[in-house]
């Protein structure tokens, strides 16, 4: 029997982002995405990607959350929701996290760029996945003094473009009015686009260098042609998702979701118990940290065309100890590559697993993440 949630979502229509008119006149193939109707793919997946890998694509990722935040103890009042030390951000400066339930469980991934004090008061923009933005509304109002923090959601109202590729600032500088070469890898500034006010910042998820674009949906438009006519390669959700999954870039809902702690996704980075004080989660943290963590999520390579699909079984001699996360076949490597959950003690690099695939076991060996490293990637 369907759920309530489910049940909603078939009567509610899709919504539709501001570009939408933009993929429809491309001819875009279409899908449903967390209750969006979003390009799937334009020209072809392996075209899309290679296009980021090599030159520049631009993706449409305006159904994202986008949240303005104001107050003069905005810093403080968000430590409390992250495992992330946000002190340490100096303006300018951007830190992806997660946000945290009381098991240490992501209910998100997310980022924060602190843009520093206006009249006394502090800055910031915040992007949440699509999905979860109205959970993430509700957990922050939940979890912070109001009377501290301001939060006004744009996520109606703005466009964001992700344009990626080694070509990306070069490109896209002919429509900006700073030195886009200033800008270093997780910094941003608002910015003049197309003559109008805008902001950027030097993030993406692809594992490429690249910038992420919001403006006034006006201007969002205008762009999204100008870049088309300057060759940039319009990309949909396929190649986001090779992208993403051969620099070994989580998805929510797949790879990290309200039951996996950052310690057993691999995202130690994150977490930073020496340095910060009590945040929401962190007594289990402090526990993983301590004792270690009984699974871990792992990157797999499997050979030939056998795809590790989401969901399918990972097993040591016959015996199911994991599931696929997220598997495909790597446009730039030529492999199946795969993200699993794994027993701690199966998780060394060049342990030997099996992937049960259409009822056949198929040999999958650990190997280290990232699947793929850029070269033109810019570092923090």
């Amino acid at each position: 029997m369907a759920s309530q949630e489910e049940l909603i979502s078939e009567v509610l229509p899709l919504a539709q982002t501001p570009l939408y008119q933009l993929a429809l006149e491309l001819k875009a193939r279409l899908t449903s995405f967390g209750g969006w109707e979003m390009p799937v793919q334009f020209v072809g997946i392996s075209k899309e990607h290679q296009a980021v890998r090599t030159a520049a694509g631009m993706f449409d990722i305006s159904h994202m959350g986008k949240f303005i935040l104001r107050g003069k103890q905005l810093i403080s009042q968000l430590q409390r929701l992250v495992p992330s030390d946000l002190k340490r951000l100096q303006p300018g400066q951007a830190q992806y996290t997660v946000l945290l339930n009381s098991q240490a469980g992501i209910i998100d991934d997310i980022i924060f760029y602190y843009q520093g004090e206006d009249a006394g008061e502090q800055r910031g923009v915040m992007i949440v996945n699509a999905a979860t933005t109205n959970k993430d509304k509700a957990w922050i109002w939940q979890n912070v003094d109001s009377e501290q923090v301001q939060l006004h959601d744009v996520s109606s109202e703005k466009v964001l473009i992700a344009v990626q590729g080694p070509q990306t600032a070069a490109t896209l500088q002919q429509f900006v009015q700073e030195d886009l070469s200033e800008i270093r890898a997780f910094g941003h500034l608002e910015a003049t686009v197309l003559g109008q006010p805008g902001f950027m910042a030097r993030t993406g998820y692809t594992g490429e260098d690249g910038f992420e674009v919001m403006v006034d949906s006006e201007i969002g438009i205008k762009l999204w042609r100008s870049l088309y006519d300057a060759g940039v390669i319009p990309c949909g959700l396929g190649a986001r998702d090779t992208l993403r999954l051969e620099a070994a870039m989580a998805l929510y809902g797949q790879d990290i979701d309200e039951t996996t702690t950052p310690l057993e996704a691999g995202m130690g980075w994150l977490v930073h118990l020496d340095t910060k004080e009590d945040f929401i989660g962190r007594e289990v943290l402090a526990q993983q940290k301590a004792h270690g963590v009984q699974r871990k999520l792992v990157g797999l390579c499997l050979e030939g065309r056998n795809i590790a699909r989401h969901g399918y079984q990972v097993l040591s001699h016959s015996k199911v100890v994991g599931e696929i996360t997220s598997g495909t076949l790597s446009p730039t490597l030529g492999y199946p590559v795969a993200l699993a959950y794994v027993p701690t003690s199966l998780s060394q690099l060049g342990q030997q697993l099996d992937v049960e695939i259409r009822g056949k076991l198929y040999p999958a060996i650990v190997v280290k993440r990232p699947f793929y490293r850029s070269k033109t990637r810019l570092l923090t």
